[in-house]
């Protein structure tokens, strides 16, 4: 089939209107009438035979079939772009806006620190930082790349391992003083545990105990579920209760004494920390760039949770790029 032109043109229309939200922003930035974004849009829909808009007088949202067509054509126009580029001779300019969603505790403790680095290493680049506990839909909201703790979920993004870190259990001199310490995962039964709120169910993480190959899942209770870690790292050193938590940068609390980690010998849960990119083919040089920044973070991160935490990062193989 011949190549029709005009179906570039509507996919950057498309685009344009999933950016900014409307056809009015759209058609700014394009220098065309929300008529004329509304024309393009409709001729693309019928180039391609689905609805790509659910159009109301409030809002304009992506349908399914079109939310998944976004998908797989941006990573189309940014190699486009990345080509175009290349044949200028700038292939390894690191410039423009670079939006990222990144996990809160990761944020704080490994690249907020750096951050000041990696901009002065690349003056034209503008980085904004979205801190937030769930991943989202990252096309549709205009994400570049995203760095998340927790197994990927299925989906069309490159998903890169960069750690794994082991889980411990602790709790506050002060709560063990009162309460006992437990020898097993089973005294937890009669603890004070604080929850911490699964971002993607909505509920509290369930809490299991590895020992080799010897798993124990513990039906834990407690008053108090929270869904950001400093919160919870806070409320467990004031002797709220019992938490579990992973080990990346708990081991100031446990050298300091505010935090005692209890059950050692059934630590051996890991939790990975992922990247997620758009495309393996050709992905722009600005998130080429800052991948490489995170990696270095995660390597030369004087931060080392008690024990074997952190495994060195390593690239996705075919089952961990998705």
């Amino acid at each position: 089939m011949a190549f029709d032109s005009r179906l570039l043109a509507g996919i950057g229309v498309l685009t344009a209107v999933v950016e900014s939200g409307s056809f009015v922003r759209a058609g700014e930035a394009l220098g065309l009438t929300p008529s004329g974004v509304s024309r393009a849009v409709g001729r693309l829909e019928g180039r391609v035979g689905v609805r790509l808009f659910d159009r109301t007088p409030r809002a304009v949202t992506l349908t399914d079939e079109g939310r998944r067509f976004h998908a797989q054509v941006l990573p189309l126009l940014a190699g486009l772009e990345e080509a175009a580029t290349d044949a200028g001779g700038s292939a390894a300019e690191v410039r423009g806006r670079l939006r990222v969603n990144v996990d809160p505790w990761f944020a704080r403790l490994v690249l907020a620190p750096r951050l000041a680095g990696f901009l002065d290493a690349h003056p034209a680049l503008s980085v904004e930082l979205v801190v937030r506990d769930t991943l989202g839909e990252l096309v549709a909201e205009g994400f570049d790349a995203a760095v998340r703790f927790g197994e990927p979920e299925p989906s069309g993004l490159v998903a890169r391992k960069l750690l794994e870190t082991r889980i411990l259990t602790c709790a506050s001199p002060g709560y063990l003083a009162r309460n006992g310490t437990p020898l097993h995962p089973n005294d937890l039964e009669r603890h004070a545990c604080l929850m911490f709120r699964d971002s993607v169910t909505g509920r509290p993480f369930a809490w299991e105990f590895c020992r080799g190959d010897e798993v124990v899942a513990v039906k834990v209770n407690g008053r108090m579920v929270l869904n950001d870690l400093a919160t919870k790292l806070a409320a467990c050193a004031a002797g709220c209760g019992v938490a579990q938590t992973i080990a990346l940068g708990v081991d100031s609390l446990l050298a300091s004494g505010e935090l005692v980690q209890i059950l050692p010998d059934w630590a051996d849960e890991r939790f990975p920390l992922y990247a997620y990119h758009l495309s393996r083919h050709l992905p722009p040089a600005k998130v080429r760039a800052f991948l490489d920044f995170v990696v270095a973070s995660v390597m030369g991160s004087s931060i080392r949770p008690a024990g074997p935490a952190v495994r060195d990062a390593v690239p996705a193989t075919a089952d961990e790029g998705r």
